[in-house]
């Protein structure tokens, strides 16, 4: 039984956007012709391979057999096109990173600066999610690296310690919470909240811990970056639960108070995870390598 390589890869891209227009749309292929290379592929294999409905296409369960295999085949040509690619020019490499809040705003940019002067071939598509989504995508092949925060069950995959930072409380030098040294999130509840776009994975990890307290956030204003949020907890509009490198740095040049949080969760705890170190293109391995050395030299 032989397969052919675009049709693997329009199925990943298919199955990911469960949606056949958006999977042809990132093969750059018409929607005919994806919808032909599918039908031409399901009988190849004589099984279905995704269920249509109005709501877009689902994986069948040979779906995911495939999915899972042919994920595996394209990290491996990649792997090879990263190797080849220490001998040849002219040959491009790609990274798929998902990281926390955190690791996003604070951490990374100083290391991908790095990382793409010294590898101006290569191209890097991050983005943020929540530590249980990010492992998640790294355990089913659709990202290259992640980086997680907190307790998040890691089976399977290869995990490097990278960096320690807290969650804290900002507020206004003239909010009630100032004048306390540590405060437990559940007593913070009953104030106004400064927060980032419901997209951003701070958001709803605080979102979820508000939950497991059955209490909801009252958020009085959205803003797009942890800077403008501090200048909204600075005017006192609202408080905010930030990690505490971000709320230290903006700190130094406004006036906030940073109390402690209790709770555990607060302590953070960033780890870098793949599925399969050895793997990755050799591109990919040298940014995990640039990470891990980044943490080892930093250490909060």
């Amino acid at each position: 039984m032989r397969f052919d390589l675009v049709d693997l890869k329009l199925f990943t891209h298919i199955a990911e956007a469960n949606s056949l227009t958006r999977g042809a749309e990132r093969s750059h292929l018409s929607l005919a012709a994806a919808s032909t290379r599918i039908k031409n592929l399901e009988e190849h294999v004589g099984v279905k391979l995704l269920s249509r409905s109005n709501q877009g296409v689902k994986v069948t369960g040979a779906g995911e057999t495939l999915l899972a295999h042919a994920r595996r085949v394209i990290r491996q040509l990649e792997q090879l096109s990263g190797d080849l690619q220490e001998y040849a020019s002219g040959v491009k490499g790609h990274v798929r990173v998902l990281a926390n809040t955190t690791a996003m705003s604070e951490y990374l940019p100083a290391v991908l600066r790095t990382y793409l002067v010294n590898h101006p071939d290569v191209t890097i598509e991050m983005q943020e999610r929540l530590s249980p989504d990010i492992v998640r995508a790294v355990q089913e092949g659709m990202v290259d690296i992640g980086i997680v925060a907190g307790n998040v069950r890691t089976e399977g995959l290869e995990v490097m310690p990278y960096r320690h930072d807290r969650l804290v409380l900002a507020t206004a030098l003239s909010h009630p919470l100032a004048q306390r040294r540590h405060v437990g999130f559940i007593d913070t509840l009953d104030y106004d909240f400064i927060g980032l776009p419901e997209a951003s994975a701070i958001h709803n990890f605080l979102k979820r811990a508000a939950g497991d307290l059955q209490r909801a956030l009252r958020w009085r204003v959205q803003v797009s970056n942890f800077e403008t949020a501090c200048r909204m907890i600075e005017a006192n509009v609202g408080i905010g639960v930030l990690p505490e490198s971000t709320a230290s740095r903006h700190a130094r040049t406004m006036a906030l108070q940073i109390v402690r949080l209790e709770d555990e969760w607060a302590e953070r705890k960033l780890q870098i995870c793949v599925a399969d170190l050895a793997a990755l293109p050799v591109f990919a391995r040298k940014l995990v390598d640039l990470l891990v050395e980044d943490g080892l030299g930093r250490q909060d």
